[in-house]
């Protein structure tokens, strides 16, 4: 017997369960294999490997390195001279390599064969799956890759740095983007004085040449300040205009962009985030002066989905935490999984991972559509605010609630679990808070009431008998909200959980689905999980979407 094995079969006598490592985030998903089922097979032999990858000792200790040391700014050189330098520990450049490597900030964009027709869902997957192992440095390939939207308004800009943005050579030297491999993106919209009204930012632009500004203000909230451009909006005397920023000009000099800290936060600490003022910055105009927002907002979109997609993902590896860790310990004479109310706590949270999970590949998926398809456009334009506010408002309770499944073990840094905890807010509030969402979708019904017609017709026939009755109570809910602003949340609430319960029907998700619908839709006011009728088999639920590793 190994030293190892003297020590696992120790901790077995003391109750205390293997941690959940070295399985495979991939095979272990039920579900998230039968959503990539119709995927040609060289990507999910891709996905196969990024499963084993996420959940292995060595990910998991480069996760762990790279948010207890947080990165550190340098404003200043020994000259006093301005540096304005964000230095990240070795572990975040090794995720960051590796996760370029797969194309997490470019696969959309590259047109590749087996991608063809289906580029998001097939990012998709392989974000929901890095999501699991670390999501700080996420932030900055999902701007670089929702960047593009943005750079197609300026063709020639766009031709120029595309190359180096499709580029899956990670590149963390201090240099001017385009003596680079690969340069990463980053957004700068949040002011102090206006938060997510960016009507109100006070940025300006200067013209100086033709198709070329410059640029004064601050930023209160910029991700990934080490990022070699960002995307920016700023006043010009014709309105509104986005622009992208480089750090560094061609000389290697600074664009006059001065950090002048790194946020405290809460979470996402392998991630900097700066605030940063900055005066005669160059910037070049993304498509005409006053049609920003509408520029910038290509970008945000995708943003959107991203937030969605980490949620969810940080979702199921909390609960997959969760479950294999009450499978290993007894309570009580049980093993706590055979407990009745552990097994209906951790079946009611199933059934919102997978809605959470099958709704945002949904998103993916219509996104992909959207051109030729007009019901998937209508899909994408309403359900992306819908999809982004509701896993993005369920995962903080309910990780913590997988948290609480583990019990007092579940409450140390050393598990991957705190660091899911501490980063679930990050996705609400990043690209649009709760009330901003809600405040979109009443966008959709003064303007676009058609969109929503398509839609409920849509939810309708996937709910096949119960369709007609829960759309009626959705339209009354719509009906409430266009009287009434401040119903927003309850009609977007609703259109969430009938929006999962299609999904789940039209997937073929059969009890899972009907137990699904009928606990979020048709039961009482819910104030946490383990209410879940016992007409509904808990372990079925759990064991079908969980299985015992082998």
């Amino acid at each position: 017997m190994t030293p190892m094995n003297r020590t696992e079969e120790k901790l077995a006598a003391l109750n205390q369960p293997k941690p959940w490592s070295g399985v495979n985030a991939y095979r272990s998903d039920p579900l998230l294999v039968d959503l990539t089922a119709g995927l040609p097979r060289s990507l999910r032999e891709e996905y196969d490997v990024i499963g084993k990858y996420v959940t292995s000792h060595e990910a998991q200790e480069l996760a762990r390195m790279a948010n207890q040391s947080p990165p550190v700014l340098r404003t200043h050189g020994v000259r006093g001279e301005r540096l304005d330098v964000v230095e990240f520990h070795p572990a975040w450049h090794a995720l960051m390599r590796r996760s370029m490597s797969v194309g997490l900030h470019s696969s959309v964009w590259e047109n590749l064969p087996d991608a063809r027709g289906h580029e998001h869902k097939a990012r998709a997957t392989r974000f929901f799956l890095t999501a699991q192992l670390e999501t700080g440095h996420l932030g900055a390939l999902t701007t670089t890759s929702a960047s593009v939207a943005a750079l197609v308004a300026a063709p020639h800009i766009q031709k120029e740095w595309a190359p180096k943005i499709l580029s899956r050579k990670y590149d963390s030297s201090n240099k001017p983007p385009l003596q680079k491999t690969a340069v990463t993106l980053g957004i700068g919209m949040t002011e102090k004085q206006a938060g997510t009204d960016v009507r109100a930012i006070s940025t300006s632009g200067e013209r100086v040449g033709e198709g070329i500004y410059r640029l004064s203000g601050h930023k209160w909230f910029m991700s990934a300040p080490m990022s070699d451009g960002f995307v920016m909006l700023g006043q010009t005397k014709d309105g509104m205009g986005c622009f992208l920023v480089p750090r560094l000009l061609e000389d290697g000099s600074s664009n006059g962009l001065e950090f002048q800290r790194l946020k405290d936060k809460i979470g996402n600490r392998s991630n900097a985030t700066a605030e940063v003022e900055f005066s005669d910055a160059f910037g070049y105009l993304l498509g005409t002066p006053g049609d920003g927002i509408r520029t910038i907002l290509d970008m945000v979109t995708l943003t959107r989905l991203d937030c969605a997609l980490a949620s969810a993902g940080i979702m199921r590896a909390s609960m997959a935490e969760a479950v294999h860790h009450v499978r290993g310990r007894s309570a009580f004479g049980k093993k706590l999984i055979d407990q009745p109310i552990m097994t209906r706590v951790l079946a009611d949270m199933a059934l919102d991972v997978a809605a959470a999970t099958t709704l945002a590949f949904k998103l993916a998926d219509t996104f992909d559509r959207a051109r030729e398809n007009p019901v998937d456009a209508a899909y994408a334009r309403v359900m992306t605010p819908v999809v982004k506010y509701w896993i993005c408002k369920i995962a903080p309770a309910l990780i913590y609630e997988a948290m609480e499944c583990i019990g007092g073990s579940g409450y140390i840094e050393e598990r991957p679990i705190a660091r899911h905890y501490r980063e679930a807010p990050a996705a609400a509030l990043w690209e649009g808070s709760g009330n901003v969402m809600a405040l979109d979708v009443l966008r959709v019904l003064e303007r676009g009431k058609d969109l929503i017609d398509t839609l409920f017709a849509g939810f309708e026939r996937d709910l096949g008998p119960s369709g007609k009755k829960t759309v009626e109570v959705l339209r009354a809910a719509t009906a409430l909200a266009e009287r009434d602003e401040g119903a927003a949340r309850l009609l977007i609430e609703q259109m969430a959980l009938v929006a999962s319960a299609a999904e789940l029907y039209r997937l073929g998700a059969g009890k899972i689905a009907d137990a699904f619908l009928e606990s979020r839709l048709a039961g009482g006011w819910r104030h946490t999980y383990g209410v879940l009728d016992a007409r509904f088999d808990a372990r079925y639920v759990l064991d079908l979407l969980y299985p015992a590793a082998t």
